[in-house]
């Protein structure tokens, strides 16, 4: 599609939206009025959790969309609810965000919380709540309740009182999950001083002549596929927003200590969003543990490094940026807690939901306005970059200040200024010389990946080959 193609189309959905904002507007004021609390506060074993899915299917057919990534050990449906104005699509310029709940099966909060936020978005979008039609419209959601859908089984056939910290955490072939990714920590430090292999580094051969979890092997595919921008995988065990990286940078094995990211502020800004929006996150902690010290927010390799997880995995491999959510001491709260939990969490699922439109965002174009994809965008000043999609749309979450931003493919490039300010992101868009994008090339990063282990993490036993 050519730049002027793509333009009209993009301002007819643009209108389209306008006007339908206005109509919302004129919705009498009872219509906006809070729908979770008629909510049932339960677990849902799987059968019921499909159903909960496909009800919010058909309470809101028009922005809704239910597809499986894969299947898990035992065959269960990896289940994703996509919630957009135009399910199914990509639609230029929209970021994509996504949650994942349950990647650990006996801790539990994430899973309901995401059903909840699921008729939450379904219910004020039809209600008119102008803020959730502007996230649906603007934004195409991505909701995963389970990643682990057989180790919640295990975990659900002991229920809260009776469960053990570990029972149902792995997947059914014993594997933990958050141990099962590409480790790629080791190429990106090595890279460090030089500024290369900071992103988008290519998963080593070495690694598919391991037990790779079919549940790992779907959501790679799966972020493989989408071009996600922010997201966050969600953790019971502590009360903490945590990121990048969460492999220390030396030590091996036992190594520990904070270790930064090129984007370390903005992880910070991230993880400080969920964090303040919590009900006691960054105040009052969970009673039993907590960081609120710490305003609710740590760094991986801070805490305790691993190697593998799936945070850093985003980072290093994709243009997706990545929270790990740990959200409350207890791994599975009785049912008659979940409403607090629900309280407690709606308006940092939300809040931090919005943290994808900021930034800069734009098209990638060339002289014959045709789209380019895989142009690689690098701020000033920053050895990570993010590249641009198939259809040469991208987006770079960045914190307020102007920088000087380059976009190349092959042999073109081209650098702007642009300014971010606190709203919504500016548009920057990038014009390459057509016949200079085809020679040449940016390079995505090169290497094999060893793992480095991690020092205080406490569930290193599970994975050892005693």
């Amino acid at each position: 599609m050519g730049t002027v193609q793509a333009a009209h189309t993009l301002g007819k959905r643009n209108k389209g939206k306008m006007i339908f904002a206005l109509l919302l507007a004129a919705l009498p004021a009872l219509a906006l009025a809070e729908v979770d609390s008629g909510f049932v506060f339960e677990y849902h074993r799987y059968t019921a959790l499909r159903s909960v899915l496909l009800a919010v299917t058909q309470d809101c057919p028009d922005i809704t969309r239910l597809y499986s990534i894969g299947q898990s050990v035992q065959g269960r449906e990896l289940w994703v609810l996509e919630i957009s104005d135009n399910p199914g699509q990509h639609e230029l310029g929209e970021p994509e965000f996504k949650y994942v709940g349950n990647m650990h099966g006996n801790e539990v909060r994430g899973r309901e919380l995401i059903l909840l936020l699921a008729q939450y978005l379904c219910g004020e979008y039809k209600a008119g709540n102008s803020r959730i039609v502007s996230l649906v419209q603007d934004t195409r959601i991505h909701l995963m309740p389970t990643m682990n859908p057989d180790g919640f089984e295990v975990a659900a056939n002991q229920g809260p009182d009776g469960n053990g910290w570990t029972t149902g955490r792995n997947n059914m072939q014993g594997i933990d999950l958050n141990r099962n990714f590409p480790q790629l920590n080791s190429i990106a430090y090595s890279g460090e001083s030089s500024g290369t292999n900071q992103d988008h580094i290519p998963i080593p051969s070495s690694y598919w002549s391991g037990t790779v979890a079919p549940e790992t092997q779907a959501i790679i595919t799966w972020l493989q596929s989408y071009p996600f921008v922010l997201s966050a995988n969600m953790h019971d065990g502590d009360l903490v927003a945590n990121y990048p990286y969460d492999t220390a940078k030396s030590g091996g094995f036992w190594g520990s200590g904070y270790a930064t990211t090129p984007d370390d502020a903005l992880w910070r800004d991230l993880a400080t969003t969920y964090a303040q929006a919590h009900g006691t996150m960054a105040t009052t902690g969970g009673g039993s543990c907590g960081f609120h010290t710490q305003g609710g927010i740590t760094n991986g390799a801070d805490w305790y490094s691993l190697s593998g997880g799936m945070q850093d995995f985003n980072y290093l491999h994709t243009n997706c940026y990545e929270l790990t959510l740990e959200l409350g001491c207890d791994k599975y709260p009785r049912e008659s807690e979940l409403r607090t939990e629900w309280t407690y969490n709606k308006e940092s699922l939300l809040a931090y939901m919005e943290q994808v439109h900021i930034g800069i965002k734009g098209v990638v174009t060339d002289t014959n306005g045709n789209a380019v994809a895989d142009a690689k965008i690098m701020v000033q000043g920053n050895n990570h970059g993010v590249t641009s999609a198939a259809d040469g749309d991208y987006w770079r979450l960045l914190r307020p200040g102007t920088y000087s931003v380059k976009a190349t493919k092959g042999q073109a490039t081209q650098t702007k200024s642009c300014t971010v300010g606190t709203g919504a992101a500016t548009i920057c868009d990038f014009t390459l010389d057509a016949a200079s994008t085809l020679t040449g090339g940016t390079g995505t990063g090169t290497g094999t990946g060893t793992s480095t282990g991690g020092n205080n993490d406490p569930f290193w036993w599970l994975n050892q080959d005693w």
